[in-house]
């Protein structure tokens, strides 16, 4: 699976002994379709009003992103697509996309914090997991923006593909209009076989 990473990111080593810190977070492990997508973030300076991206405005979100491209020592977004969400489960799909995601870095970081209690299988890391480090470790909140945002614009590029389902409204969530649209139209190839709706409108459909 290719990942996008930050290939024109200027890297500056003014302090040597100084540590190097991943931050990673994922976004779309709830979604009834769609791959679950990480990032991964080396930050190099504070930037202001980083937090969970899911406490952020779409614009917000837009303007951090920017910046956070920018300014990071280092960024990369990798994701595990719906056919591997399926096969391996969410749990092991995230981890994977984040594994993927701290690989595709153009820099090896010292340390790398993982949102959540469960870490990726990354050998030769010293890696920790923070549970809702999204809120309380800037680095982390970073790739939390990061991945949001790529995914948000999966949904967009869905929704162009699939009209009628309203992804750019529910970001493929198993909202009531998803749900309906679901019943109505049937099962995509973007969406993840293995989640309870979809499973059942296909067991449903078997059954018939």
């Amino acid at each position: 699976m290719a990942a996008i990473n930050s290939n024109d990111a200027v890297y500056r080593h003014e302090n040597p002994i100084a540590k190097l810190v991943a931050g990673v977070d994922e976004a779309g492990r709830g979604p009834l379709a769609g791959s679950v997508v990480a990032a991964a973030v080396i930050l190099d300076a504070p930037i202001a009003g980083l937090t969970d991206s899911k406490k952020l405005s779409a614009p917000r979100r837009a303007l951090l992103e920017q910046e956070i491209k920018q300014k990071a020592l280092a960024w990369a977004i990798a994701e595990s697509s719906e056919q591997e969400v399926d096969d391996l489960n969410i749990l092991q799909a995230s981890l994977l996309a984040m594994k993927r995601a701290v690989l595709a870095l153009k820099l090896k970081p010292d340390q790398v914090l993982i949102d959540g209690n469960q870490l990726p299988p990354l050998e030769g890391y010293s890696m920790l997991a923070i549970v809702k480090g999204d809120l309380t470790e800037p680095c982390i909140s970073a790739a939390s923006i990061l991945a949001k945002e790529y995914r948000d614009r999966q949904m967009m590029a869905l929704d162009l593909l699939y009209p009628e389902y309203g992804f750019a409204q529910h970001k493929g969530y198993p909202t009531a209009l998803h749900r309906e649209r679901l019943q109505q139209h049937g099962v995509t190839p973007a969406h993840r076989r293995s989640f309870g709706p979809v499973r059942d409108l296909l067991e449903m459909s078997l059954d018939k």
